[in-house]
């Protein structure tokens, strides 16, 4: 008998068998009824519950901590989604706000082109390039010699004169503009008086954007708000185009001659699309 003993207990398979035998019978007894549970029940019960409670927190921990990362991915999704989405947004909208200034001058240049059509022949022509450091000299026009452009031609936005075709090559023409006081250029004027009255645009201040028309004869009577326009007494520039208005008079050198200032109606700074008078109708009809 003690050798059949010895060898069932080296047998571990059998061992294990049997502890879990006896381990399943203590776990239906348990089950059973509603008696009191011996301490070896109690034991095994509590001790049962304990580790499931050991396992369950870690367990319940892991699986919330991956839960979590999955959300915070959905939601960093969805953020990059709708930064995405409001980045284009902001994007077309501000191509839409460009767009309707550009359809909004181009209808003004179009408008004001009908109604100079009886007056001058002009070419439509787009800025594509300013130098910062010459900024109030000159600027490059999309237009050239191939499209009839030449050198002098007078150059307007729908406001007024801003310059002459300074040089001219086959697909583009650089612009040299009135407020250039460093290439010369001169401007004859004339003052919309009573008599009317002439004088030269010889300078530009730039921090008070004033042009400065000299050689004014002395009895002129000139008032601030006077109009300036072209004069074609110097040869270069057509009559009537116009220059701006009179906003101070000063007396002139020597005391012999008036000095006015003038405002450019056109915008100097701030230049997208110009014409070029390429022709007066008038001149063409004589």
């Amino acid at each position: 008998m003690c050798e059949l003993f010895s060898k069932l207990f080296r047998n571990k398979h059998l061992i294990i068998l049997l502890f879990s035998l006896i381990f399943l019978l203590i776990l239906v007894w348990t089950t059973l009824g509603s008696r009191d549970l011996t301490w070896p029940e109690k034991f095994i019960k509590d001790s049962t519950s304990m580790i499931q409670g050991i396992i369950y927190k870690p367990a319940n921990a892991i699986a919330g901590f991956f839960q979590d990362m999955y959300q915070f991915s959905l939601i960093f999704k969805e953020n990059k989604a709708l930064k995405s989405s409001l980045s284009q947004y902001s994007q077309v909208i501000a191509e839409l706000n460009q767009l309707r200034a550009e359809n909004k001058k181009l209808k003004e240049m179009l408008g004001y082109k009908e109604k100079a059509m009886n007056q001058y022949q002009l070419k439509m022509a787009k800025v594509i390039s300013r130098s910062p450091d010459r900024w109030n000299n000159m600027l490059v026009i999309d237009q050239g010699q191939k499209d009839g452009i030449q050198k002098g031609m007078a150059v307007i936005t729908t406001k007024g004169l801003i310059g002459k075709v300074y040089h001219v090559s086959n697909f583009s023409s650089t612009v040299q503009l009135i407020s250039d006081s460093e290439h010369g250029g001169f401007i004859f004027a004339a003052i919309q008086s009573n008599p009317q009255a002439y004088g030269v645009i010889d300078g530009y201040d730039v921090t008070k954007n004033e042009l400065r028309l000299t050689k004014i004869e002395l009895d002129v009577k000139l008032e601030p708000g006077q109009l300036v326009t072209t004069s074609n007494l110097g040869g270069t520039f057509p009559n009537g185009l116009v220059i701006g208005k009179i906003v101070r008079v000063e007396e002139g050198e020597n005391g012999f001659t008036k000095t006015a200032y003038v405002k450019p109606e056109a915008n100097l700074y701030h230049i997208d699309y110009v014409f070029v008078v390429q022709k007066t109708i008038e001149k063409e009809g004589e």
